[in-house]
C-alpha cells in the first residue's frame, strides 16, 4: 500500500514525523468524530486521544491497509467509546436523580459541524438528531459517506465489513 513517507519516519521514532500527521489527519479526524458524536468539545478530546494512542501504537500499523483507514477506524472506536459512556453517565445520573442526587440535566447544544453552510443548520440539526435514533453501524457509514466523502468500498475497509453487509 502507498503510505505517506512519514509514516516510516515516525515508526523509526522521529517525533517531528509526529507533527505532519497531526497536520495532514487532524481535520479528517476532528470532522469524523464530531459527526459521531455531534458536540464540538467532545470532538476535541476525541481527536486527542486518536492522536494519543497513534503515537502508541504506530509501531503495530503493518500496512496492510490504507494510513487513512486505519485512522478512520482508531477515530471511530474512539467516538463510539465516547458514547458509551456518556450513555452510561447519563443512565447513572437518572438513576441518582430518582433518589435526589444528581440535580443537573444535560442538555443538547445545538449541533455545528464545518460542512454544512449556514442556512442548512437547522435542517442539519434535525437530520444529526435522527441520526442518534439509528443503529451505530449505520450512523457510521452516512458519517464516513456523507460527511467525510468516503467511497462504499472505504467505508467497508473502515468498518471492517464487506459491500453487502
Amino acid at each position: 500500500m502507498d503510505q505517506p513517507g512519514f509514516i516510516t519516519q515516525l515508526q523509526l521514532g522521529d517525533e517531528s514525523a509526529f507533527t505532519k500527521l497531526v497536520d495532514e489527519y487532524q481535520d479528517m479526524v476532528y470532522n469524523t468524530a464530531l459527526g459521531i458524536v455531534q458536540q464540538a468539545d467532545d470532538a476535541d478530546d476525541i481527536t486527542q486521544e486518536v492522536f494519543i494512542q497513534v503515537y502508541q501504537s504506530i509501531s503495530s500499523f503493518k500496512g496492510d491497509s490504507k494510513f487513512s483507514t486505519w485512522l478512520y477506524r482508531i477515530a471511530v472506536s474512539k467516538a463510539l467509546d465516547h458514547e458509551k459512556k456518556k450513555k452510561r453517565k447519563k443512565r447513572f445520573g437518572f438513576v441518582q436523580s430518582l433518589f435526589g442526587g444528581g440535580e443537573e440535566q444535560v442538555h443538547p447544544v445545538e449541533f455545528d459541524h464545518p460542512g454544512i453552510q449556514a442556512e442548512k443548520k437547522e435542517s442539519a440539526t434535525v437530520l444529526f438528531r435522527a441520526l442518534k435514533q439509528i443503529p451505530d453501524n449505520q450512523r457510521i457509514a452516512f458519517t464516513l459517506h456523507k460527511l467525510e466523502g468516503q467511497s462504499n468500498r472505504e467505508i467497508a475497509a473502515i468498518m471492517n465489513t464487506s459491500l453487502q453487509a
